[in-house]
């Protein structure tokens, strides 16, 4: 089945799609697309929260890193993904993947 424009055109949809095995398409600060693998979403105190690889090289990103970024709205009820910048957050996010790896025999 065909996606919608607006599906291939919106990380949003493409990230709560179970079906989508495409990569996310993010624009950086610059308005440069940066390519991610969809590692997980992960709900955590009433949010959910994406985890997400970058395909390229990344500044600041080693080659087995993901970034967290939390599901927010904006002014207008829009939806955003932002960067999640608490490190308490980041690890209690990452604590819930790992335990779900390890309830699935996947585990590191």
């Amino acid at each position: 089945m065909a996606k919608k424009e607006e599906e291939l055109d919106n990380p949003i949809l493409q990230l709560l799609d179970p079906d989508n095995n495409d990569t996310i398409v993010l624009y950086d600060e610059n308005e440069k697309p940066v390519e991610f693998e969809q590692i997980a979403l992960i709900p955590y105190n009433e949010k959910l929260y994406a985890i997400l690889k970058p395909v390229n090289k990344m500044d600041g990103v080693a080659d087995d890193e993901a970034i967290v970024f939390s599901f927010e709205e904006d002014d207008n009820e829009d939806q955003l993904l932002v960067v999640e910048e608490s490190d308490a957050v980041i690890d209690e996010v990452f604590a819930i993947y790992n335990k779900l790896l390890e309830e699935q025999g996947i585990a590191e």
